[in-house]
């Protein structure tokens, strides 16, 4: 019998919340988001170029997710710091992307934006506190 043992909780909630990250923004992109320009006039081309980027995001997620969920079974916190702070590195500058089109497109909407906001912040969090685990603490 095979025993796993999780040596990161941090990274492994995480993962799992970059799971539910993926699932709820594919989710509300076919049910909310994409659908809308199929009402809009806009061109084709346009529809298909939102639409990738929106999965690029949600397959982006699911990586991440899929990525930590591993990462949380590793001894060696050695061989997953750099990758962890690479992602770190990514969800910033997404938030900083995210805060910026929308502040020059529209700075009332940045309200809008508080949720996702929170959540990122949330997520790296949990990523720079599984990066500062101790040998000991992390064993356990």
């Amino acid at each position: 019998m095979i025993i796993i043992k999780i040596r990161n909780f941090y990274y492994l909630i995480a993962g799992v919340l970059a799971i539910l990250f993926a699932v709820t923004h594919a989710w509300n992109g076919q049910s909310a988001v994409l659908p809308t320009l199929d009402i809009r006039a806009i061109s084709k081309d346009t529809q298909t170029v939102f639409t990738y980027v929106w999965h690029i995001i949600t397959a982006e997620n699911l990586v991440f997710g899929i990525a930590f969920i591993f990462m949380s079974f590793q001894s060696e916190r050695w061989k997953t710091r750099f990758a962890a702070w690479m992602i770190v590195a990514v969800l910033i500058v997404r938030l900083i992307v995210i805060l910026g089109v929308t502040a020059m497109f529209d700075v009332s909407a940045l309200t809008n934006t508080f949720i996702d906001s929170i959540a990122i912040v949330i997520y790296v969090a949990l990523i720079i506190l599984g990066t500062t685990l101790k040998k000991k603490e992390s064993s356990g």
